[in-house]
């Protein structure tokens, strides 16, 4: 870590600290899923899914790493980023998952799948606006 990051993390409260500790951990949580996906059936993983749905699945694993490194800078964009990929992942991920949740709705209770996706799209989507007006207003203090 540069000491600019550095000091924009240190100038932060503690509660945005924790709030982009968790987010940059499911972001690249959400990277090793659609790189082993990936990984394991190529090009060809979400071939079941409309074609608009298969390239935004495959870009996340451009995308999801790209907010774990702004959220790491402590940049403002990182978490507009971060709000909008999480709300285009977990409707993509309703939409493709809706006949089966609709067919039994305990499904989206197991621990690996909808579930986390769903809260931790919420997650973001709740803490944005708290962050990003931290991330603006706190300032570094000049060193020298």
């Amino acid at each position: 870590m540069t000491d600019s990051i550095r000091r924009r993390w240190r100038v932060l409260p503690l509660w945005a600290r924790v709030i982009m500790v968790v987010a940059i951990g499911g972001f690249l949580q959400g990277t090793g899923a659609h790189a082993l996906d990936l990984a394991r059936h190529g090009p060809h993983a979400y071939s079941s899914f409309a074609p608009p749905l298969q390239v935004f699945f495959i870009a996340l694993t451009v995308l999801d790493p790209l907010v774990a490194v702004l959220l790491l800078c402590a940049r403002p964009a990182g978490v507009l980023l971060a709000a909008v990929v999480m709300t285009a992942d977990a409707l993509g991920n309703w939409y493709v998952n809706w006949s089966w949740l609709r067919a039994d709705w305990a499904r989206l209770l197991h621990p690996v799948g909808m579930l986390p996706i769903t809260l931790f799209a919420l997650f973001v989507l709740v803490s944005a606006i708290p962050l990003a007006r931290a991330l603006t207003t706190s300032r570094p203090v000049p060193v020298g």
